[in-house]
């Protein structure tokens, strides 16, 4: 019993992930055929069955003729849902998204990685007034973003009705480019990075990657952890920040590729360390370097600490280099 219980809980999610990736209602029939492209083989009448099932809790409601749309209880039950089996989650999004990432900094194009991050409508240009000072101090991966308006999409994420969509580059981009040319990137935690005198200084906090089910730039937003704008005020603070490991004879390339990425216009790395030495007060592997990659989160964080609330969903997809703009041009 416990085990068709999963069973039937597993269908559900499946069922709300594909309505939650679509702009427009969908019937059973496609919502089938979308599932067999994920590797969910459902019937026709399966997926009816279990549809009642999404529109009992009210998780769905019916939108058109047959057609069904996800509700607010319905993204909120796909992010929390079977967190158990979701630890290690985070890592391995991290690790499909630099595989999809195509971004040629010399060419400046391919796809790159994103945040998505939904703000009120009525509140849209305030919050870009609090992330101003955060885009001038540097604490981003990149000043480059992309904006979409509510049945748009951001990578994965549809903007719902009421919402602004605002996509901020990921520091997975590194990771991807890196990838592309021979070097092997490992993602071991995201933190809080204590700023003193506009110089990093150390992690206060850290979530390691393969024991979380959350991304940590997302949990530290939620608990009010982060002052990002007092950080960019003033030069000192707590802002958000990830740390990566990679071979250490690679260096002289890693080198390259990130003065490469730089003149693209993506400068998300805060610090390099050494061979096998500690970087920030973290331990490095033997061969190996740290590196420390600024959070793409952190502008969101500074709208959050003005008190605009924003729903950001981390590593949310890619989109083409050439759809993003300078935020000085917003």
């Amino acid at each position: 019993m416990v085990q068709a219980e999963r069973d039937t809980e597993r269908k559900v999610i499946s069922i709300l992930k594909i309505l939650a990736e679509s702009s427009e209602p969908l019937g059973s029939t496609t919502i089938a055929r979308e599932l067999e492209t994920h590797g969910v083989y459902l019937s026709e009448r399966t997926v009816r069955y279990h549809l009642r099932i999404t529109d009992e809790r009210g998780f769905t409601r019916a939108a058109g003729r047959d057609g069904r749309a996800i509700t607010a209880e319905g993204m909120e039950e796909l992010k929390s849902a079977l967190a158990p089996e979701q630890v290690g989650f985070v890592i391995e999004r991290l690790n499909l998204l630099a595989y999809q990432t195509t971004f040629d900094p010399r060419t400046r194009t391919g796809q790159v990685p994103i945040n998505t991050s939904l703000f009120p409508v009525a509140r849209f240009r305030e919050a870009l007034e609090a992330m101003k000072e955060d885009f001038a101090a540097g604490f981003c991966v990149s000043d480059r973003v992309a904006l979409a308006q509510a049945g748009e999409k951001l990578g994965d994420v549809v903007i719902p009705d009421g919402q602004v969509g605002f996509a901020t580059v990921c520091s997975a981009v590194i990771n991807g480019v890196l990838l592309k040319s021979g070097v092997p990137v490992d993602s071991k935690f995201g933190g809080l990075m204590e700023m003193r005198n506009g110089k990093p200084r150390r992690f206060v906090a850290i979530i390691n990657y393969a024991g979380t089910s959350l991304d940590p730039s997302e949990a530290y937003i939620r608990a009010r952890m982060t002052t990002v704008r007092r950080a960019a005020a003033t030069g000192a603070g707590r802002i958000l920040a990830n740390f990566r490991e990679m071979p250490a004879p690679a260096r002289p390339v890693v080198e390259t590729i990130v003065a490469d990425l730089k003149r693209s216009g993506i400068s998300g790395v805060l610090l390099m360390g050494e061979a096998s030495e500690p970087l920030s007060q973290m331990p490095v592997g033997l061969n190996k370097i740290g590196m420390v990659l600024l959070g793409g989160l952190n502008p969101v964080a500074a709208a959050e600490e003005a008190g605009i609330e924003a729903d950001s969903i981390s590593e949310s997809g890619t989109i083409d280099f050439r759809q993003l703009v300078s935020y000085q041009e917003l």
